[in-house]
């Protein structure tokens, strides 16, 4: 036993998470007589096909028909066509990089699925709360227009509770299952595209029998300047695919090849219908009036194209593929927050099936009131929401690219059925990336109100992260308070501490060239501030005995009497530091290199940091 064991074994009487224990072995030769009871066996479900799946998530990516062209052409002016169908080529390389990431990944969780298999927990879980902060805002932001939308057909409608009797009735149909609610979602997607393609041939037909208001809107001087009106239309413009990364969400609920599919389907929709009536807004309405982005911009085309009998029925349209878009929110969610569940990012009581659907009626309902309670601060005002949607599909489109990246480099073994060329991401990526500045800067102000919205959505995987402090307070309050009941006491105390030391049972390591006492002691101040862990193995390679630092190991020790709860080892190691060497000695001790731990390098560091593995810097 090394000097400081015996003192960190007393310690066990008040917390054996604070010493790492020794190791043990077992043999198991019976584990084929282990029965499970008939609970332990999951229900499959039947999946969706193509269309279903494509209904769900192509209500979501074409609802934006109702507002981009406006939206656009308040920026680029009659270029609105033309920026319109450069986002639909910037859809189609995103296509493949979905693709790519789906058949490799087959898994529910979108961008934080990608990111949790290339990166670490905390990168993925902070990519999980923008795709959850995009769900929560598109599915009230949806709900609230949609009834708006019916308010026009019936003045009297109460608009805020007909929007929570929205949201109950598509949080129920989720309750009752996926395939049910998936049959709504395709009578919508249906009835939306038919309505769509009347509404585009009667605008067509009265811009041939006279062209005269689009040659008039052609020559009005586009805002700001071309290149002005290309940069902004475009950011504008990117609002008009939300929804695509929708898909990635419930990929495991689709039947296998649907989801490459489903890709190409709300392509095709997005590459016709937003180009097209932007092209024909711009032929049966004013310029000025459509860059003054009316709430009804199909509406008035339907008036004027047809008459009001079109007008009526645009308005019902709208009003049910916006609800289209609030039941996407809920199945994207369910998909999403299971996943995290499972990877222990939010509290495992949302896993709980009911019996007679098999549904996850917790994350349902949890939704259902976070999206009723936020309707209700806002009083129904919900356009701040508009800002917290727009920048968190954006970064949520950016990271899935990078994933995508990441992906290729850190897992290029993976089989997969679809690869996208790094010049497909990378330009993907400028373009949304480009795409997310452009919002930025024609609303500075909605950065803040981003950041406060993604604080409180944060705020519930951050307290999972914290588990192990916050178990820790659970142990001393129930010390206090239950202190004269010893027996319940005991009970508490050994659940938890049972759960603290399998969170702490991983290993970290820190490669050090010197015995400095401020380098060293700061790596295990960072091990003790940043990770779950109890246990940091020093690591210090050489070629030669002479090239060993002389007081390495009695620092050493000072730092490990220093910080009791911590387990500080030594390893020499003999050999050349390089990528090699990392992974043998990953291999060899049993730690990912994302485990392990290095300075910031100077000029002369023979190597690269990305050929180390995921070695990460903290000095």
């Amino acid at each position: 036993m090394r000097e400081g064991a015996s003192e960190k074994f007393s310690q066990t009487q008040t917390g054996s998470w604070e010493f790492a224990g020794w190791g043990k072995s077992e043999r198991i030769d019976d584990l084929g007589l282990v029965s499970l009871p008939d609970t332990a066996i999951p229900v499959i479900a039947k999946k969706l096909g193509v269309w279903r799946s494509t209904a769900i998530c192509g209500n979501d990516i074409t609802s934006s028909c109702l507002y981009v062209a406006a939206l656009c052409a308040a920026q680029a002016g009659f270029l609105a066509p033309v920026v319109l169908l450069i986002v639909a080529g910037v859809l189609y390389l995103f296509r493949k990089v979905y693709a790519e990431v789906g058949s490799a990944l087959p898994l529910n969780g979108g961008t934080y699925t990608v990111l949790l298999n290339t990166t670490n927990k905390n990168t993925a879980a902070a990519a999980a709360c923008l795709t959850l902060l995009s769900y929560i805002a598109t599915a009230v932001i949806s709900a609230s227009e949609a009834m708006h939308y019916a308010h026009n057909l019936l003045p009297g409608l109460p608009v805020i509770m007909a929007t929570v009797a929205l949201l109950g009735f598509f949080a129920l149909l989720n309750l009752i299952g996926i395939g049910e609610s998936a049959m709504v979602a395709l009578g919508i997607f249906l009835f939306h595209l038919i309505t769509l393609t009347l509404l585009c041939v009667t605008s067509a037909i009265m811009i041939v029998s006279d062209p005269s208001l689009l040659t008039l809107n052609m020559a009005v001087p586009t805002p700001g300047g071309l290149m002005h009106a290309l940069f902004f239309g475009f950011a504008a413009a990117m609002l008009g695919i939300s929804g695509f990364e929708s898909s990635a969400n419930f990929i495991e609920e689709q039947e296998q090849g649907v989801f490459p599919k489903t890709l190409r389907n709300m392509w095709i929709a997005v590459a016709v219908f937003n180009p097209l009536i932007s092209l024909l807004a711009l032929g049966i309405l004013p310029m000025t009036v459509i860059q003054e982005v009316p709430p009804d911009l199909l509406a008035q085309m339907g008036t004027l194209s047809a008459g009001n009998w079109l007008r009526v029925l645009v308005s019902i349209d709208a009003t049910l593929v916006l609800s289209g878009a609030v039941l996407t929110s809920y199945v994207g969610v369910t998909g999403l927050v299971r996943r995290m569940t499972l990877d222990r990012c939010l509290p495992p009581f949302l896993l709980t099936e009911n019996r007679w659907r098999h549904t996850n009626h917790w994350i349902i309902i949890g939704f259902f009131l976070l999206c009723w309670s936020i309707l209700t601060v806002t009083g129904g005002k919900i356009a701040v929401l508009a800002a917290v949607y727009t920048l968190s599909f954006l970064c949520v489109m950016a990271l899935f690219a990078i994933g995508n990246m990441l992906l290729k480099v850190k897992r290029a073994r993976l089989p997969r059925d679809t690869r996208a060329s790094w010049p497909n991401v990378s330009i993907a990526l400028i373009a949304v990336t480009a795409g997310l500045i452009g919002n930025i800067m024609l609303d500075p102000a909605s950065v803040r109100i981003f950041f406060e919205y993604y604080a409180v959505v944060a705020g519930a995987v951050v307290v999972m992260f914290l588990r192990i402090q916050l178990l820790k307070l659970v142990l001393v309050i129930s010390k206090a308070v239950v202190e004269k009941v010893q027996k319940t006491n005991e009970l508490i105390y050994r659940k938890v501490a049972q759960a603290i030391d399998l969170i702490n049972s991983r290993t970290v390591i820190f490669f050090t060239k010197g015995d400095d006492p401020s380098n060293l002691n700061q790596a295990a101040l960072y091990a003790i501030k940043n990770e779950q862990t109890k246990c940091l193995k020093f690591v210090h390679v050489f070629r030669s005995e002479g090239e060993i630092p002389p007081d390495l190991a009695s620092h050493l020790k000072t730092i490990d009497r220093l910080y009791p709860a911590l387990k500080i080892d030594f390893v020499a190691v003999k050999g050349e530091f390089s990528p090699e060497l990392i992974e043998k000695l990953s291999k060899r001790l049993n730690v990912p290199k994302n485990y392990m731990f290095i300075g910031t390098p100077g000029d002369r560091f023979p190597h690269e940091i990305e050929t180390l593995g995921g070695v990460r810097l903290i000095l």
